[in-house]
Protein backbone atom coordinates (compact mmCIF):
# COMPACT_ATOMS: atom_id res chain seq x y z
CA UNK A 1 0.00 0.00 0.00
CA UNK A 2 1.59 3.22 -1.12
CA UNK A 3 1.59 6.15 1.31
CA UNK A 4 -1.27 4.91 3.51
CA UNK A 5 -3.13 7.36 5.73
CA UNK A 6 -2.95 6.76 9.46
CA UNK A 7 -5.27 8.46 11.93
CA UNK A 8 -3.88 8.84 15.45
CA UNK A 9 -6.53 9.67 18.04
CA UNK A 10 -5.51 10.37 21.63
CA UNK A 11 -6.23 13.24 24.00
CA UNK A 12 -2.59 13.11 25.11
CA UNK A 13 -0.28 15.20 22.92
CA UNK A 14 2.64 13.09 24.14
CA UNK A 15 0.98 9.80 23.14
CA UNK A 16 0.17 11.22 19.68
CA UNK A 17 3.75 12.40 19.26
CA UNK A 18 5.16 9.00 20.26
CA UNK A 19 2.90 7.20 17.77
CA UNK A 20 3.75 9.72 15.05
CA UNK A 21 7.49 9.36 15.66
CA UNK A 22 7.29 5.56 15.42
CA UNK A 23 5.18 5.69 12.24
CA UNK A 24 7.52 8.24 10.65
CA UNK A 25 10.56 6.14 11.55
CA UNK A 26 8.89 3.29 9.65
CA UNK A 27 8.43 5.52 6.61
CA UNK A 28 4.78 6.48 7.11
CA UNK A 29 4.28 10.23 6.80
CA UNK A 30 0.62 10.60 5.86
CA UNK A 31 -0.54 11.09 9.45
CA UNK A 32 -3.72 12.71 10.72
CA UNK A 33 -4.23 13.64 14.38
CA UNK A 34 -7.36 13.82 16.49
CA UNK A 35 -7.60 14.71 20.17
CA UNK A 36 -11.04 13.23 20.91
CA UNK A 37 -13.51 10.69 19.57
CA UNK A 38 -15.71 13.18 17.73
CA UNK A 39 -12.70 14.64 15.92
CA UNK A 40 -11.66 11.08 14.99
CA UNK A 41 -15.09 10.35 13.49
CA UNK A 42 -15.07 13.59 11.48
CA UNK A 43 -11.49 13.10 10.26
CA UNK A 44 -12.13 9.45 9.42
CA UNK A 45 -15.07 10.41 7.21
CA UNK A 46 -13.03 13.17 5.57
CA UNK A 47 -9.78 11.24 4.96
CA UNK A 48 -10.75 7.53 5.01
CA UNK A 49 -7.45 6.34 6.60
CA UNK A 50 -6.23 2.75 6.24
CA UNK A 51 -5.34 2.48 9.94
CA UNK A 52 -6.60 4.15 13.11
CA UNK A 53 -4.85 4.17 16.48
CA UNK A 54 -7.61 4.95 19.01
CA UNK A 55 -7.41 5.78 22.69
CA UNK A 56 -10.45 4.77 24.75
CA UNK A 57 -10.81 7.37 27.50
CA UNK A 58 -11.09 10.85 25.96
CA UNK A 59 -13.16 14.00 26.38
CA UNK A 60 -16.23 14.84 24.23
CA UNK A 61 -16.58 11.33 22.85
CA UNK A 62 -14.74 8.22 24.01
CA UNK A 63 -13.00 5.63 21.86
CA UNK A 64 -15.70 2.95 22.12
CA UNK A 65 -18.35 5.35 20.84
CA UNK A 66 -16.00 6.59 18.09
CA UNK A 67 -15.21 3.00 17.01
CA UNK A 68 -18.94 2.23 16.88
CA UNK A 69 -19.68 5.27 14.70
CA UNK A 70 -16.69 4.80 12.39
CA UNK A 71 -17.51 1.10 11.86
CA UNK A 72 -21.16 1.96 11.20
CA UNK A 73 -20.08 4.12 8.26
CA UNK A 74 -17.21 1.79 7.24
CA UNK A 75 -17.47 -1.81 8.46
CA UNK A 76 -13.96 -2.51 7.11
CA UNK A 77 -12.31 0.23 9.20
CA UNK A 78 -9.04 -1.04 10.67
CA UNK A 79 -8.90 0.28 14.23
CA UNK A 80 -6.29 -0.54 16.86
CA UNK A 81 -6.99 0.46 20.46
CA UNK A 82 -4.07 2.04 22.32
CA UNK A 83 -5.01 2.44 25.96
CA UNK A 84 -3.78 2.03 29.50
CA UNK A 85 -4.56 -0.66 32.04
CA UNK A 86 -7.79 -0.31 33.97
CA UNK A 87 -9.99 -0.06 30.91
CA UNK A 88 -10.86 -3.79 30.74
CA UNK A 89 -14.61 -3.22 30.38
CA UNK A 90 -14.17 -0.53 27.72
CA UNK A 91 -11.57 -2.69 25.97
CA UNK A 92 -14.04 -5.59 25.72
CA UNK A 93 -16.63 -3.18 24.33
CA UNK A 94 -14.09 -1.80 21.83
CA UNK A 95 -13.33 -5.32 20.59
CA UNK A 96 -17.05 -6.07 20.36
CA UNK A 97 -17.48 -2.89 18.31
CA UNK A 98 -14.85 -4.12 15.87
CA UNK A 99 -11.40 -2.98 17.03
CA UNK A 100 -8.83 -5.30 15.43
CA UNK A 101 -6.06 -5.17 18.01
CA UNK A 102 -5.01 -3.71 21.34
CA UNK A 103 -1.76 -2.14 22.49
CA UNK A 104 -1.33 -1.33 26.15
CA UNK A 105 0.13 1.99 27.31
CA UNK A 106 2.90 2.63 27.97
CA UNK A 107 3.54 0.93 24.62
CA UNK A 108 6.80 -0.25 23.14
CA UNK A 109 7.79 0.93 19.69
CA UNK A 110 8.14 -2.77 18.76
CA UNK A 111 4.41 -3.38 19.33
CA UNK A 112 3.49 -0.41 17.12
CA UNK A 113 5.99 -1.41 14.41
CA UNK A 114 4.48 -4.93 14.36
CA UNK A 115 1.00 -3.49 13.81
CA UNK A 116 2.23 -1.18 11.04
CA UNK A 117 4.07 -4.02 9.29
CA UNK A 118 1.16 -6.37 9.73
CA UNK A 119 -1.30 -3.88 8.28
CA UNK A 120 0.78 -2.53 5.40
CA UNK A 121 3.16 -5.34 4.55
CA UNK A 122 0.48 -7.99 4.41
CA UNK A 123 1.42 -10.07 7.42
CA UNK A 124 -2.15 -10.33 8.75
Amino acid sequence: MENPKILICDDSILARKQLKDIAENCGYHNLIEASNGQEAIDLYQEHNPQLVFMDIVMPKKGGVEAIREIRKSDPKAYIVVVSSVGTQTQLKLAILEGARDFVQKPFSSTAIVEILKGRFEGRY
